[in-house]
């Protein structure tokens, strides 16, 4: 075969054997050739890929604690009066039904010169639609699991509010004789700043409020009454008890917030 004049192959080589010098491979084309250059340096290998750091999980653009007792409220100096209405705080309603607590605890809520959430172990344990435990069915194991896990719940769900700046105000049927539904749950879900008062109309009042409610809130009179009984034990416990007989919701309010005024300069023992 015939090559043109000019374009020589190069000679052939055997494995093994260093071609030829001034050889290069079929594509490649030598540079203008330097006695003493020096060889560019090899390319940099590319940076490793960074797996990000991990960032945990926010409400909005605060960061959500990871869930822990609620402190007592800091005491203000002994020359300001505590102001309930501007300080962030933990309160628990407690009461039997028909004394108000819903009422208050939301109307209180909405009148605080600080984001206040109201939370109602009620309203969460009714998420429950199939298989709901019905009060007026009495209160068995399966009243006592759900009544549980609502009240942690609501222990969660006020610990953020609360590490978010949010105050809340939860309201409650807590019985001072049954430590299952009693204010230890409360205080291991929510923590000791908890601020618990207690609400206790008149019996002849509780009747008439429970009388205009409906659904599964109303009960009968039998089991208010039965209720209210045991309420009373809350007397002498050394919680602050308002009674609202004689009061409409914003005068109890008001008294509330001259309540929580004194549980934050000295607050209670429980």
């Amino acid at each position: 075969m015939q090559h043109a004049v000019g374009s020589p192959l190069p000679p052939p080589h055997q494995p093994g054997q260093v071609p030829a010098a001034g050889w290069m491979p079929t594509g490649q084309h030598p540079g203008p050739q330097h006695p003493g250059s020096v060889p560019p340096p090899p390319a940099a290998p590319p940076m490793p890929y960074t797996i990000p750091r991990h960032v945990p999980d926010t409400t909005g653009h605060v960061q959500l604690p990871p869930g822990g007792p609620v402190a007592m409220p800091s005491t203000p100096p002994a020359q300001a009066a505590p102001d309930p209405t501007s300080t962030t705080l933990a309160v628990l309603l407690i009461g039997p039904a028909g004394a108000g607590k819903t009422s208050v605890a939301k109307y209180w809520a909405d009148h605080r010169r600080v984001p206040t959430a109201h939370i109602s172990l009620d309203d969460v344990r009714e998420w429950v639609r199939s298989g709901f435990a019905d009060p007026q069915s009495g209160w068995n194991d399966h009243s006592e699991a759900q009544y549980r896990l609502a009240r942690r719940t609501c222990g969660f769900a006020a610990r953020n509010f609360l590490a978010n700046g949010i105050s809340c105000i939860l309201d409650d049927a807590v019985f001072p004789d049954r430590p299952v539904v009693g204010l230890g749950g409360w205080k291991r879900h929510v923590g000791p700043g908890l601020l618990p008062v207690v609400l206790l109309p008149g019996l002849e009042i509780v009747l008439e409020r429970n009388a205009k409610r409906s659904g599964n809130r109303r009960l009968t009179d039998e089991e208010v009454a039965r209720i209210h009984g045991r309420m009373a034990g809350w007397y002498g416990s050394g919680l602050p008890i308002i009674d609202n007989s004689q009061m409409d919701v914003q005068q109890t309010a008001q008294v509330l917030n001259d309540v929580l005024a004194r549980s934050i300069a000295s607050p209670p023992s429980w």
